[in-house]
């Protein structure tokens, strides 16, 4: 059997009968990324940087599929079985990039007319019939997204890690990268929308930029949570005449957002071309 390019000090555990003593030091960086994905799941950690290190994870892999010892490797070893979940989960994280990345530039457009009607008219009825329409958009978006994720997450329930070296990484990476849609997906769509009663509680606890978790534990609100809770308060006209809650104030939030909007924006595209590039790569590997 060919030697492959990991061996079975590397992170994911793959079994092979000739293995060199050493694992290539793109092995050991790829397996350095994916332990950083993975304690950062559980941190409070900048989801723009989680993106940037699944874009880096990415780009150690195409650089590692161009290897003749891994393509060889990869294309006598694998079977029909594996090279099917490869390819299927490769197309989830696709379409699940594909939904982001339709998401964030709708967000984007209907927060640069919230922005502008603001300016133009402040917070009156024009406004208000703006922002129902933005968070009704918000609620689609949302929908797409659920069932997207549902998608990607049935695609990785159950990795396995038998087989050959270079597929089981390749698996861990797409696993990887579901994770890391998982977090952005959910930072997207921000808390859910309260009843009218609760809104006020809502926007105090993300205007102090904190939320609890069901298991009680504080966590920092997000750009998407904020502008959400605001719009709710200024189309409530009691709340709105309380004076709370601002036009300014509102204006300051949506400003905030777009420019996080055009962050995760350039993160997505860029993560996208690299998902396009190693599927290629590996459907030329198995087409050899």
């Amino acid at each position: 059997m060919a030697s492959s390019a990991l061996n079975q000090k590397s992170n994911f555990h793959a079994r092979s009968n000739s293995l060199p003593s050493r694992p290539h030091p793109l092995v050991t960086q790829i397996d350095e990324h994916l332990c950083r994905l993975k304690s950062n799941e559980s941190a409070s950690s900048s989801m723009i940087l989680n993106l940037s290190s699944l874009r880096d994870l990415y780009e150690l892999v195409d650089s590692l599929l161009q290897l003749p010892v891994t393509q060889k490797s990869l294309a006598q070893q694998c079977n029909d079985k594996q090279v099917t979940e490869l390819l299927n989960g490769s197309l989830k994280l696709l379409d699940a990039c594909g939904v982001a990345k339709d998401a964030l530039l709708q967000a984007k457009e209907d927060t640069k007319n919230l922005q502008s009607i603001l300016r133009r008219r402040g917070d009156g009825v024009g406004f208000t019939n703006e922002a129902k329409e933005y968070l009704a958009s918000r609620q689609k978006a949302k929908k797409l997204i659920n069932k997207s994720l549902k998608a990607c997450k049935s695609g990785f329930a159950q990795l396995e890690n038998d087989g050959e070296a270079t597929f089981s990484m390749l698996r861990e990476v797409e696993g990887a990268a579901c994770r890391v849609f998982e977090c952005l997906f959910s930072y997207i769509s921000g808390t859910k929308m309260e009843s009218k009663s609760t809104k006020w509680s809502l926007v105090s606890k993300l205007m102090s930029s904190k939320r609890v978790t069901c298991e009680g534990e504080a966590t920092e609100t997000n750009e998407f949570e904020r502008v959400d809770a605001v719009l709710c308060t200024l189309i409530d006209n009691k709340t709105r005449k309380s004076g709370k809650i601002s036009s300014d104030g509102a204006q300051i939030e949506l400003q905030k957002l777009e420019s996080s909007i055009q962050d995760f924006e350039d993160g997505v595209e860029c993560l996208l071309r690299l998902l396009i590039k190693t599927r290629v790569s590996v459907l030329n590997i198995l087409s050899q």
